[in-house]
């Protein structure tokens, strides 16, 4: 009997104490419902993901729309993700066209009152040159979105989404997002130096890149390249090349005597292996993480740590090392 009853008075605390967590969980729903619930930022590309949250730190969540690896020109938002869009305190977009798939939504979530950044815009655009290096299709075009490549622009795209989140997202600390924005702006300082003197390593001869579409010009301006061209002759992977092209780029590289492609990483290269077959075999194919990092520890899982990867790699691929 005594057996019994202890274990009716067991059964009874369990269903105190499980009540007890349902309503203290409910409430807590509650709160967050009410305007409690911390603030929120959305950021579009991984990129400019990584960046936002080097300098919002502690202080507001960060959500980030592309997955690692993903194609920024291509990829799309779920309704949930989409959603998240339209509550947020804060969206951070690259803009110029970069996120061509997910424009749509950010114009939505503007017109909805909330408040939205886009970084490139921002970022002294510079404009595309489509074609080939002094070939009849070469012409000045759109804005580059690919604004990344130099990392004194991404200086002032870090400091002014610090301004974004002091002025637009209630219940941070501004003066903390200050420091942390500080504190970042001197890694992007140091970066800048460090390309610099690796790339001091490469003759000026030498100084001349094809890439698989158009996203380094950023780079080449900054750091005293040549474009000569690339086998897509556009500034999307959504574009494709015409035999025409290939036929154009070949003669480009053969005039520049250039014989290194550099392909996105996150890109199959097959397009750049026809540009080898057209050259006779004699391409070196060297890829980069240029639109995308990747997941932690598989390369490039930072800003920072993207560029220092591309770096090492374009100096090494135009050194011949």
């Amino acid at each position: 009997m005594s057996v019994r009853v202890g274990a009716a008075r067991l059964r009874a605390l369990l269903v105190t104490l499980v009540s007890f967590s349902v309503l203290a969980g409910t409430a807590t729903g509650c709160a967050g419902g009410g305007g409690d619930e911390r603030p929120r930022i959305v950021v579009t590309t991984n990129i400019l993901g990584d960046i936002t949250r080097e300098i919002v730190g502690d202080e507001a969540d960060v959500s980030v729309l592309m997955k690692p690896n993903a194609d920024p020109h291509s990829f799309g938002l779920s309704a949930v993700q989409a959603a998240e869009l339209e509550n947020a305190d804060l969206v951070v977009h690259n803009g110029l066209g970069l996120e061509e798939n997910v424009l749509r939504h950010v114009e939505a979530a503007r017109d909805s009152g909330v408040a939205t950044f886009a970084a490139g815009e921002a970022a002294d655009p510079l404009t595309f040159h489509t074609g080939q290096e002094g070939g009849p299709g070469e012409e000045a075009g759109e804005p580059d979105p690919h604004f990344w490549t130099d990392p004194d622009r991404v200086r002032k795209a870090a400091g002014l989404i610090a301004d974004q989140v002091a002025a637009h997202v209630d219940g941070v600390d501004e003066q903390a997002v200050r420091d942390s924005a500080a504190r970042y702006d001197g890694q992007l300082a140091d970066l800048t130096a460090w390309m610099e003197k690796s790339f001091d390593a490469v003759p000026e001869d030498r100084r001349a890149l094809v890439t698989n579409h158009h996203v380094f010009g950023y780079l080449a301006d900054r750091f005293g390249f040549r474009v000569v061209g690339a086998v897509i002759p556009s500034g999307t992977t959504l574009a494709s090349p015409s035999s025409s092209d290939l036929r154009s780029l070949t003669r480009a590289m053969e005039e520049a005597g250039v014989r290194t492609v550099f392909a996105d990483s996150s890109q199959p290269t097959r397009l750049a292996e026809v540009l080898r077959q057209e050259m006779g075999g004699d391409v070196d194919v060297v890829p980069l993480y240029s639109e995308s990092l990747t997941e932690k520890g598989k390369g490039a899982g930072t800003y920072l740590e993207m560029m220092r990867a591309n770096t090492s790699a374009m100096a090494d691929g135009l050194t011949g090392d």
